[in-house]
């Protein structure tokens, strides 16, 4: 389990849509290596998307992947908010956190809902057809998680139940001291050059 924090710094309202642009583009590209990705989002206040992000991200190529995105990360673009405004550069920062991450909580049978799903994502002719597939949510905070590489449905089950966990202990993360420390070191990191992806468009 690699645990990625993703930060707009003390950005403006512009690098915290660069966040939420960066954070769909990093899961395609898990979606297509096979590892799975899950995100826990930090607050919203104004609705132009959180500060920050941990993404949780696990299979055989996430260290790869992982290592591809570390670093800043430069969406090049007109601002949606401030049309006429001339800066067109926008930087978020992408770090790893070391250490083991906390202690999953037990979730709470009557706080998870299942969901069965037809099974997904690779594998063609030898596609898993059935309704193994499972989404779990964990209703007291709506982090929602998908798992589907498991033979049965009860072993997606018991696989998604896992990942909320971690994935509620991310989220938690982000309040808590200890990851706060670094949480505020990453904001003050973002280096504002030499990124290691560079996006650009028209508009963010």
């Amino acid at each position: 389990m690699i645990r990625l924090l993703i930060t707009s710094g003390r950005g403006p309202a512009e690098c915290r849509i660069a966040l939420a642009k960066t954070l769909a583009v990093l899961d395609g590209e898990a979606e297509a290596a096979g590892v799975t990705s899950d995100v826990a989002l930090g607050p919203d206040p104004d609705g132009h998307g959180p500060a920050s992000a941990i993404v949780i991200i696990e299979g055989a190529n996430a260290a790869a992947l992982a290592a591809s995105w570390v670093g800043s990360i430069l969406w090049v673009a007109r601002s949606p908010l401030r049309q006429h405004k001339r800066r067109k550069n926008w930087f978020i920062g992408v770090f790893k956190l070391d250490g083991p991450p906390p202690r999953a909580t037990v979730l709470r049978a009557a706080d998870v809902r299942f969901e069965a799903l037809r099974a997904g994502g690779p594998g063609g002719q030898h596609q898993n057809k059935t309704e193994s597939a499972v989404r779990a949510v964990h209703t007291p905070t709506g982090l929602t998680v998908v798992a589907r590489d498991g033979r049965s449905q009860h072993r997606n089950k018991a696989m998604a139940v896992e990942r909320l966990a971690a994935l509620v202990m991310a989220r938690g993360a982000l309040a808590v001291l200890d990851d706060r420390k670094r949480v505020h070191s990453g904001h003050d990191r973002i280096e504002r050059g030499r990124p290691v992806r560079t996006f650009k468009g028209a508009c963010l």
